[in-house]
């Protein structure tokens, strides 16, 4: 059976059980009279009622809710996505806002958001049961206010098979590895055997290349491979060597596990597809997933008890040496503010204050939809303690540097450069070049497609670049995002 088969069926109980909840749940009676209307921007009309509207509209049935519908902001190539959004709001005026956090960030320094914090105080909002390092990336957003909040978030983890770490003597992660140290441990395994017997040190994706899994831990640990202000590349940095190099090493001791697109279904039945994933099966020890796999491994328990994985954990994604309270696995991505000239502001804190409330969180918390956690830490603990759920919030949100400057770079330049890296790549695979060598190649090339880009864009025909910039060769090395950034202006040696 397919996921989205099963998303499908999921869907459909939950909305059912959850309408019913709703009838019975304890609000506030004032203003139940008083017709009001908001207009909420989200992607469409049917999915915002069947994750929102649908309680919120039996809870409040004074509010009539109109959908302004993002799905008419069409993607163009070479068009400033993050305008078209702001043209969009000016435009159909929405009370409630859905924003990602950039965008979030900029209106909120252009005062266009509604402070929500006199609107806090006089409902006495619970801002203490939300899990506080969302709180706290919120206000960092605002520039040290409260702007927007979400229902939920999303997050990964490090699931592991007690089991499998005790059969071979190694022992269990733990909370805040260094990727190194995690990969150290997949390594441990042996990687001897046939496909069918063998055990896998670990799992990160569903195709474990190169440039993937180098680009993940060298996020993770505060590199950006582009600097803004000099408008280049900043891939060839010993921090970035230093992380490929990481990947590399996993990749070529044949510890990690990767899916092979070609590989035939096994079996018909929903216990087959259970089995086939490889770390309910018991093929892997570790296993980067968020709570999707929970789902699943409660799934394997009713129906196949004494088959696959039987003792699993959780542990904390692998963090930056150098901030290991922080993490890039986080992310937030619907989140709601009030546009700061809705003449609905009073109506549009009622549902923003209700579907991030908790007893919402409450009605929903057992079937997210979407993979997503409730903001409320009251209803993160679903599995009766049995597992460290903290792993998947314990840490603080910080923004992916891979994306804190996606809209200073051309929209053409993505499509060719993500062409370019896997072929480049390739050659490590092979072992016809070292990987210091790949990202130098890459970062020349790279710089080439970003001054065409840019030139492109400008309507002027680029200009040669002296061969030091292009290449970047005598970047020095650094540890966060600011040194590989600042690398990139060092002349070449």
């Amino acid at each position: 059976m397919k996921r989205s088969r099963v998303a499908a069926i999921a869907v459909v109980f939950t909305m059912s059980a959850s309408l019913l909840s709703a009838c019975n749940l304890g609000s506030d009676k004032t203003d139940k009279d008083e017709k009001m209307t908001l207009k909420v921007m989200y992607y469409d009309e049917r999915g915002f009622y069947q994750q929102y509207g649908m309680l919120f509209s039996a809870v409040y049935p004074n509010i009539d809710i109109q959908v302004v519908s993002t799905d008419s902001i069409k993607y163009e190539e070479g068009k400033d996505m993050q305008k078209a959004q702001e043209d969009f709001i000016a435009e159909q005026k929405p009370d409630i806002l859905m924003l990602e956090p950039t965008l979030l960030k900029k209106m909120a320094e252009e005062g266009k958001l509604y402070d929500l914090d006199a609107l806090m105080k006089k409902d006495k909002y619970d801002l203490e049961g939300i899990v506080p390092g969302i709180v706290d990336y919120m206000k960092t957003l605002g520039g040290g206010k409260l702007y927007g909040l979400t229902p939920n978030f999303y997050s990964q983890a490090i699931y592991y098979n007690k089991d499998l770490f005790k059969n071979h003597g190694v022992p269990f992660p733990e909370d805040k590895m260094t990727w190194e140290q995690v990969l150290q441990l997949a390594q441990r395994f042996p990687t001897t055997g046939t496909d069918k017997d063998r055990v896998y040190g670990m799992k990160v994706g569903y195709q474990t290349d190169l440039y993937n899994l180098g680009m993940m831990i060298g996020s993770s640990e505060g590199l950006t491979f582009f600097n803004p202000s000099t408008k280049q590349l900043t891939l060839n940095t010993d921090s970035w060597k230093k992380a490929f190099e990481t990947a590399d090493k996993a990749i070529k001791s044949g510890a990690l596990y990767s899916e092979d697109p070609n590989r035939p279904n096994s079996g018909s039945t929903y216990e087959d597809y259970l089995l086939q994933d490889p770390f309910i099966g018991g093929k892997v020890a570790m296993l980067i997933e968020g709570n999707y796999m929970m789902d699943q491994l409660k799934e394997k328990d009713k129906r196949l008890k004494d088959k696959g994985v039987q003792n699993w954990d959780l542990v904390t994604m692998p963090v930056n040496p150098q901030a290991p309270d922080e993490t890039t696995s986080m992310s937030l991505y619907q989140i709601m503010a009030i546009d700061a000239k809705s003449p609905n502001a009073e109506a549009a804190w009622k549902f923003l204050s209700y579907v991030t409330g908790d007893e919402f969180a409450r009605v929903t918390s057992k079937s997210m939809m979407g993979g997503g956690f409730p903001i409320r830490t009251k209803y993160l603990g679903n599995d009766d303690g049995a597992h460290h759920m903290e792993a998947f919030y314990s840490l603080k949100p910080v923004e992916n540097p891979q994306y804190a400057n996606y809209d200073k770079l051309p929209q053409q330049f993505w499509m060719n450069f993500n062409g370019i890296q896997q072929q480049t790549m390739q050659a490590a695979k092979d072992g016809k070049k070292t990987v210091a060598e790949l990202l130098d190649e890459l970062q020349a090339k790279g710089q080439q497609m970003l001054t065409e880009a840019y030139a492109k864009e400008k309507g002027a025909k680029p200009s040669a670049s002296p061969e030091g910039e292009a290449s970047g060769s005598g970047a020095s090395g650094g540890a966060t995002a600011v040194e590989a950034g600042s690398a990139a202006a060092s002349p070449a040696k």
